[in-house]
C-alpha cells in the first residue's frame, strides 16, 4: 500500500535533488513502492524470494507468478532480479 506522503515526496524530488540524497535516504527511497523478486534455492527447492526495495526479505513463493501477484496484491510494483 502506498501512502500519500511517498507520492508527494516522489513528485517533489527533481533529478538534482535525487543526486543529493544521503545514503540512508536513498536506501529508503521506494521502500513502500517497489519489491524485488528473484529465484532462490531453499533446502534444495527452487522458490522465488520477495524483497523490499531496501533488501529486507518479505516472503518466498513457489512460483514467479505467485510472487508477482503477491507483490501487486500489496499495492507494490514488482521488479525481477536475474
Amino acid at each position: 500500500m502506498t501512502d500519500s506522503l511517498d507520492t508527494d515526496v516522489t513528485e517533489a524530488l527533481s533529478a538534482d535533488a535525487l543526486r543529493h540524497l544521503s545514503s540512508q535516504d536513498f536506501a529508503a527511497f521506494g521502500v513502500n513502492v517497489l519489491a524485488y523478486v528473484k529465484p532462490v534455492v531453499t533446502q534444495g527447492i527452487l522458490g522465488y524470494a520477495i524483497h523490499a526495495a531496501d533488501g529486507t526479505p518479505l516472503a518466498v513463493a513457489a512460483s514467479p507468478e505467485v510472487a508477482l501477484a503477491s507483490v501487486r496484491q500489496h499495492d507494490m510494483e514488482p521488479q525481477r532480479v536475474h
